[in-house]
Formats: C-alpha cells, sequence, structure tokens
C-alpha cells in the first residue's frame, strides 16, 4: 500500500498524469470541433485587454494562415462535396443539389438587398461600393457549427455547397476589378497547367495526394494570387481529380480510411482544426468599446436577417417548382442551415475598420 502511494508521488508518475490529461483535453477539444471558437475568444479578449501586443502578433501572421493554410481546410471541404455530389451521395441528382444553389442565389441577393436598402434609408449610398462583404459565408464557421449540431444529415454537404457557390460568385464579382498583381498575365496560363497536371496524374492512376497538393495545388495557389482570385480557393480546382468515393449519410461524418485520400483526410483533419484555430485567432480580435455606425448596423441585420430569409425563400421556392430537397433533410434542417450561415468569426465592425475598399472587405469576409 505504501509502494503504491510512493509511486503515486513520483515525479514520472505525476508528469505521466499531467500528459495523460493534456492529450486527453486536446482530444476533446478536437473531437468536438471547440478548437475555433477557442481561437475567437481568445482573440477577442486578446484584442480587449492588450490590443498593440494582438494586431502586432496577427497582423504578420494574418495572410500566411487566411491564404495559404485555409486552402488546405477548402480542398477537405471540397472533398465532402464531390463525393456528395456523386451516385450514391447525399446529394446525388441535380434535383437536390440545385436546391443548394437557389439557396445560395437567393442569400447572395437578400444579404445585398437589405444592405443597399438600409444605407439608402440612412442618405448614406457612398457606403454601397462595400455590397459584396454582406454576401460572403464564413465557410469555416457555418461548417463546424453544423459538423456539432447536424453531423449525421444532408446539411453539412448543402450548406457547404451552399457557401462555396455563394463566395465564388462573390469572387467572381470583385476580382475583375481589383487585380492583386496586375503585372502577372500568366494566370490563367499557370491555371490550365495546374489542371492539365492534375488530370495527367489522374490518367496514370495516382492515388496519393502529395504530387497534387505539392505540383499542381502549388501551381494553382500562384494563378489564384496572380489574377486577383482568393488563393484558399486555389485547391478547389483540382480536388475533382482525385479518386472519390460515394460519401453516404451514415458514413459522412467519418468516412472510411481505405485509400491514400481518405487516409490523407484522417490525417490532417487535426491539422486542419489546428489551422482553424489560428484563422479564428487572427481573425476575430475586435475591439469592443465604441457605437456602431450605418455600415456595422446594415452589415449585421443584412447578415442576421436578409441572407437567412433569402435563403428560406430560395429553397421553398425551390422545391414548389418541383426540386427535392436531400434524403434526411427538412425544414428544420433548411432553418437551421440558414442560421448557420449567418455565424461568423470576423464582426463587421473588424471589417470596415480593416477594409479601404470593397475589394479588401470582400478579401476579409471570405478569410
Amino acid at each position: 500500500m505504501r509502494s503504491h502511494a510512493a509511486a503515486a508521488h513520483h515525479p514520472l508518475s505525476r508528469h505521466h498524469t499531467r500528459r495523460q490529461n493534456g492529450h486527453y483535453v486536446f482530444a476533446m477539444l478536437v473531437g468536438r470541433f471547440l478548437l475555433l471558437p477557442l481561437g475567437a475568444v481568445i482573440a477577442l479578449v486578446w484584442a480587449n485587454t492588450a490590443p498593440e501586443s494582438y494586431f502586432r502578433f496577427s497582423v504578420p501572421v494574418r495572410f500566411f494562415v487566411n491564404e495559404v493554410g485555409m486552402a488546405l481546410f477548402f480542398a477537405l471541404i471540397t472533398q465532402e462535396i464531390v463525393e456528395a455530389l456523386m451516385p450514391g451521395g447525399a446529394l446525388h441528382s441535380w434535383r437536390r443539389w440545385s436546391v443548394a444553389l437557389a439557396g445560395a442565389a437567393g442569400g447572395f441577393l437578400g444579404a445585398a438587398g437589405v444592405f443597399l436598402a438600409i444605407v439608402h434609408y440612412r442618405y448614406e449610398t457612398m457606403l454601397t461600393t462595400g455590397w459584396p462583404i454582406v454576401c460572403a459565408i464564413d465557410i469555416a464557421a457555418a461548417y463546424y457549427t453544423l459538423k456539432t449540431i447536424l453531423p449525421r444529415s444532408g446539411a453539412l454537404p448543402f450548406a457547404l455547397l451552399l457557401g462555396i457557390a455563394t463566395d465564388a460568385v462573390g469572387i467572381l464579382v470583385v476580382a475583375p476589378r481589383h487585380p492583386v498583381l496586375s503585372s502577372h498575365a500568366g494566370g490563367v496560363t499557370l491555371l490550365v497547367l495546374a489542371l492539365g497536371l492534375a488530370a495527367l496524374l489522374r490518367t496514370m492512376k495516382v492515388r496519393v495526394f502529395w504530387p497534387y497538393l505539392g505540383v499542381c495545388g502549388a501551381l494553382s495557389w500562384m494563378a489564384f494570387y496572380w489574377e486577383g482570385l482568393h488563393p484558399a480557393f486555389s485547391l478547389v480546382p483540382i480536388v475533382p481529380f482525385l479518386r472519390h468515393e460515394p460519401r453516404r449519410l451514415d458514413l459522412f461524418a467519418d468516412p472510411p480510411d481505405d485509400d491514400a485520400v481518405h487516409h490523407f483526410e484522417h490525417e490532417w483533419n487535426t491539422a486542419v482544426q489546428l489551422i482553424l484555430f489560428l484563422f479564428g485567432l487572427v481573425n476575430a480580435g475586435v475591439q469592443l468599446p465604441g457605437g456602431y455606425d450605418t455600415g456595422t448596423w446594415a452589415l449585421l441585420v443584412a447578415a442576421l436577417v436578409g441572407r437567412p430569409v433569402g435563403i428560406l425563400l430560395a429553397v421553398g421556392a425551390a422545391v414548389a417548382a418541383g426540386l427535392h430537397l436531400p434524403r434526411r433533410i427538412g425544414w428544420r434542417e433548411i432553418v437551421v442551415i440558414a442560421l448557420a450561415s449567418s455565424t461568423g468569426f470576423t464582426t463587421p465592425r473588424n471589417r470596415f475598420r480593416s477594409a479601404s475598399s470593397a475589394a479588401a472587405i470582400w478579401d476579409d469576409g471570405l478569410a
């Protein structure tokens, strides 16, 4: 008995216990998808208690997190969408996936319409050029909100397709007017080269992920950056060339680790959550004291009212026209999706303060 007590108080035993507790806490944070909100909470507290040190840290890191690290996150959710669209997947058939596109259009128009109505009502028409920001959906926040609430339903791929479509349209609206590096005209050539190499790898039946990521993904990232498109989406056109299997509803939350691509998905799930922790940490810091101007209120109302109402009306019209909701999705899930699409860890006030043009504001919202 005495020997057991002595062993329990041994320094090595205490170290082992602390290590086990640390592993348990980390596993809980990852398993319950809490790293993203944790990063956002830390950023909010840090920015309001020591703003100088927070912004000295977050500003230099923001580019690498938003433009480079988030590309991996969007690659993984694109894989989920592609597999959900395949025969046997949750969104298979055009009558199902087109409902998500209709919802994206409704949310886009609803948010933009409410924003423009408010700024015109307040006679601050100079703010109208910032309308694209209200159309951006924080896909990372929506993804983990639904992953927690509705992990085993068609709601997750539905919301991801809705968010990707919305943000893609916004990029196409803004980017041609605001190229990042106008002196580089070879972006399209690089993208074509990246897609050609990805098609060649697919023809050669290359199943490992790394050639697609390291070669094709790098070329696509440079192409997006040079053309003024958001580099975080650079892996989206590459992912369809990977090997895929239909992702059925009962397997959606945890696909089988039975090939190289899904092995990569399992191995990098933790890494992506760490990236999302940094995403929340470098983007969610906003100083709260002070009033809210017309632009901030317009953005809030557009995101919290205009977008979800627009999504619900558009989905209702699509269903009335003969389209079908995904399996295991009813109106309760559609309402949750509409509200989740309005969540985010970058506040409108922070976006207006940190941007000087509609293009910069849009980029801040998408990142």
